[in-house]
This record gives structure tokens, C-alpha cells and sequence, in this order.
């Protein structure tokens, strides 16, 4: 389907090349099925032409259509004939796999990257060392602009495998911005975020880096609240025991939910357990406390 075509015609935005939801083969618009949560959340995968909102998940095309225009069930229907492509007869041209690398200009911290961790009551320098933190300052290149940057390796099996960046300034369109696709080794969408050799039976999944940060070597991240059946699977095989920490939005939760009952499937002893905010924004001793709750 061309979708470009039709949320054009509709007048419907679509995310720019730079956003943080901007991702290749898909096309990215708000949801409109996660209401109070404003982004390009929706996306539209070209390749196998499925809409998939990465706060709430997998949308059926006509009802996506139908919701996101207003429009009558039927008329979406009609609308999704019009503006579809045979696939057959579409050239889907596939990017050439580039070498890994880290943005140019990664170096050591710098005092604003060490501000902004201790400004958000992390342990700045334990935090760089720990978790292999770098940083860019006013220069930061890689098929794009990564400046003033904490760079935040992904490491698997003791390899650099991806990295992703959090802005220090606050003021950069794209608070977070991962490594281009092209250039991972292994997309991290497919493993966990944090320090393997450290894993017990206990796990405790949390969204992002900052979020294990904050409850440490015990914890791991899937990237978001959206999840992969690769996470689950490596999840599994992995620990006995996981304790499902997203924060408190209403999307987040559900999707907390999810995770539990599909490692349930899988055999693993899993629970939700809920807190005010986000992990990563908790106090260092409440979070502390939590952990070892958990981790007994």
C-alpha cells in the first residue's frame, strides 16, 4: 500500500527523517489508539504492510485506517483497495550492511555529561565506568548527528554489538537516538540492555538504560515497552524468575501485562510489579530497596 501517498493526500503528518521513531521500512504517524500519549508511535511496516504501534502494539489495517482518518469502516476499506501496491510488482531496495562503528567524536565524559547524570541523582562517574559509558561533545557524526551525547554501548556475549544515545542539552528533537540498523551487528531489538555476567535465576526487565541504571546489574532493558519474541525467547532461556518494572502510563502497563503472561507461556515464574513514574527517575535508596525486595 503506498501509505505515503495516502496520509499525504489526508493530511496526515508523518514523522521526519530525524526522529527518534524514524526507522527504516516503516512510516511513522501518531497513534491513534494511544490516547494522551502524543508521537509518531504508529508505524507502517513497508516490507510486509502491517500497521504496529510500538506503545500498544499490532492495529488491523482497516480499523487503523478507519480510526485515524474518521472515517466509515467501509469507506477505509475501499480506501486500503485504491492506495495498495502489488507487491509483486514493487522494487523493494534493500540498504547495503555498513561497518559498526561509533559516532565520530565518541570520547571520554565531559563535565555537562557528568552534570546531567548527577543532576538526575545518578552516581555520575560509577554510572561512565560501570555501564562502558562514552560521550560527544560538539562533534558527533554517524550517518547523522549524535552531538552532545552520552553513547550508551549494547554489548552481547562480551561484544559491542549496537549503542544507543541520550541527549544531554534537552533541547534536541530526539531525546534518544540508536545506532543506524544498517550498522548493527545484532539489532537491539533482539537481545537485552545491561551487564550479562552479572545475570542471576532473578531478572528484573525495565524499558531503558537509564531505568537499569538505576536498579543495576540485576536488571536489564528490552528497549522501550514494546518488546520482541527474540527478547522473550533469550528472557527465558536466561532466568527463572522475572520481575516486570515499566512505568506507571496506562500503555506501559498493559504491555507489562503482556510481557508477564507470554513468559508465563514460556515457563519462566513472572510478575508485574507497579511504582509511581519510572524506574529510572526513582530515588537511589528506594530503588535500592526495591531490588532487594525482589532479589531475595
Amino acid at each position: 500500500m503506498d501509505i505515503i501517498r495516502l496520509y499525504r493526500d489526508y493530511g496526515i503528518p508523518i514523522a521526519p527523517e530525524e526522529h527518534q521513531h524514524s526507522r527504516p521500512g516503516w512510516v511513522n504517524t501518531e497513534c491513534p489508539f494511544c490516547t494522551g500519549n502524543p508521537g509518531y508511535h504508529l508505524g507502517w511496516n513497508e516490507d510486509n504492510e502491517y500497521f504496529f504501534c510500538y506503545r500498544c502494539g499490532y492495529h488491523p489495517p482497516t480499523r487503523t485506517v478507519s480510526t485515524l482518518l474518521k472515517i466509515p469502516y467501509a469507506s477505509a476499506e475501499t480506501l486500503l483497495r485504491v492506495y495498495h501496491i502489488n507487491r509483486t510488482l514493487k522494487q523493494i531496495v534493500t540498504q547495503p550492511k555498513k561497518s559498526f562503528l561509533l559516532p565520530y567524536g565518541t570520547s571520554k565524559f565531559r563535565k555537562q555529561h557528568f552534570t546531567y547524570l548527577d543532576q538526575r541523582g545518578f552516581d555520575a562517574r560509577k554510572i561512565e565506568g560501570l555501564w562502558k559509558l562514552q560521550a560527544t561533545g560538539p562533534i558527533g557524526t554517524l550517518d547523522g548527528d549524535y552531538r552532545f551525547r552520552i553513547i550508551i554501548p549494547f554489548f552481547w556475549n562480551n561484544e559491542m554489538v549496537s549503542f544507543d544515545s541520550r541527549d544531554v542539552t534537552n533541547k534536541q528533537t530526539s531525546r534518544y537516538k540508536a545506532c543506524p540498523k544498517t550498522r548493527e551487528l545484532i539489532p537491539r531489538k533482539s537481545i537485552l540492555y545491561g551487564l550479562q555476567e552479572h545475570w542471576t535465576d532473578t531478572g528484573i526487565c525495565v524499558e531503558g538504560p537509564t531505568d537499569v541504571w538505576r536498579l543495576g546489574v540485576n536488571s536489564f532493558a528490552v528497549s522501550g515497552i514494546e518488546y520482541t519474541h527474540e527478547q522473550v525467547r533469550v528472557m527465558a532461556q536466561t532466568f527463572k524468575r522475572v520481575a516486570v518494572i515499566f512505568d506507571d502510563e496506562i500503555q506501559a502497563q498493559k504491555q507489562a501485562k503482556k510481557l508477564v503472561a507470554d513468559l508465563k507461556f514460556r515457563g519462566v515464574n513472572a510478575w508485574n510489579v507497579k511504582i509511581t513514574g519510572d524506574p529510572g527517575s526513582m530515588k537511589q535508596n528506594k530503588a535500592d530497596e526495591l531490588v532487594k525486595s525482589i532479589i531475595k
